[in-house]
């Protein structure tokens, strides 16, 4: 079959690779309907995150099982599924409490000798607690497809992060970043009831989907400027609730310093650079709290899914360019060069 692999800096290739196949009895193999780019795996494609020559990848995907396992009694052939960006067994005391990324036998797609979901197929491992059966429906509306493959990620992390932010009902909630995850961080602040939501972004056609998502407000500049508008539209305060989606220093202490005493920030930022940008002691002298990380989107996924389906919620607009298989290195080169915010890939 055809998959895409990463063979050095900026050089995405699709090529020949052998077929999945089941090889335990839990495990089932999808056919990849829809799958996508995410803004994490251009930290590989740029050379700052260490892949193998020829190493499989991306995290995202939709698709019909093909084959199941002996085992497998929960999703069968020609069932439509959704696989969230990890896999895990639905047993262990992480899963059970919900922590779905810290699976004792969880795994990663596209981590060196598993499929990723870039691709024609992919082997899922513990295809009963790993994918989420959808209407067979689905499969024949563009649109709804495009809503759905979000659950596998973006839309996930987004909630993770306004949960930890604590975003609810009579609170201002402000989002760093305006990437896929931050744009689903604002319509997850919105979902939860937020009265106001700052989304900071200087991109227009992005901050016009964090209009459309719920945003009330956006603060174009960055920096210490950032943080004075942001103070400025809260009375000097800053937001109760603050999403953090992009992992830099600076996102980060940009993201301390709107933060009203006692409020929190939720960060889903993958880390990178040099620091932190977290100043403890500024932290403890204003009660500040940091939850947040890897999110768990098997567990958010059954929540989330009603919503999608019947359209209270509809991520789909951060697609915004779709490319064949055979088109995914230039998928890449258009989210590095921020032409594209996300590039969902039609099989």
């Amino acid at each position: 079959m055809r998959a895409t692999t990463i063979h050095a800096p900026f050089d995405m290739r699709v090529a020949d690779v052998p077929d999945p196949v089941v090889r335990n009895p839990g495990d089932a193999v999808v056919r990849v309907l829809r799958s996508c780019i995410c803004g994490s795996d251009l930290w590989a494609y740029r050379g700052e995150s260490a892949r193998r020559a020829g190493q499989r990848i991306g995290h995202e995907f939709l698709g019909i099982v093909e084959e199941t396992g002996a085992e497998v009694t929960g999703v069968g052939r020609g069932d439509l599924v959704v696989a969230p960006f990890m896999w895990s067994d639905g047993v262990c005391d992480y899963c059970r409490e919900g922590l779905t990324t810290s699976c004792e036998h969880g795994g990663f797609w596209g981590s060196v000798g598993s499929d990723g979901g870039q691709g024609e197929a992919v082997r899922v491992p513990f295809a009963d607690a790993t994918l989420v059966a959808l209407p067979a429906e689905a499969a024949s509306d563009d649109r709804l497809l495009a809503a759905l493959l979000t659950l596998s990620d973006v839309m996930g992390t987004g909630h993770h992060a306004a949960l930890g932010a604590g975003a609810r009902a009579g609170v201002t909630v402000a989002v760093v970043g305006d990437g896929a995850v931050g744009l689903c961080g604002v319509l997850a602040a919105k979902r939860l009831g937020a009265d106001r939501i700052i989304a900071l972004g200087r991109h227009e056609a992005r901050t016009d989907i964090a209009r459309r998502f719920g945003a009330t407000d956006v603060v174009a500049e960055r920096g210490d400027a950032a943080v004075d508008a942001v103070r400025e539209l809260t009375r000097g305060q800053g937001a109760h609730a603050v999403v953090e989606a992009v992992g830099t220093e600076q996102s980060m202490r940009t993201a301390v310093s709107i933060t009203r005493d006692g409020g929190a920030i939720g960060f889903v930022g993958v880390p990178h650079g040099s620091g932190t940008g977290l100043d403890l002691s500024v932290m403890f002298d204003r009660n500040i709290a940091l939850r947040g990380g890897v999110a768990p989107v098997r567990t958010y996924i059954p929540e989330l899914l009603p919503d999608v389906l019947d359209g209270t919620i509809d991520p789909s607009p951060v697609f915004d360019l779709t490319v064949g298989l055979e088109g995914v290195p230039d998928g890449y080169k258009a989210m590095d060069e921020r032409t594209a915010l996300k590039v969902m890939v039609a099989n």
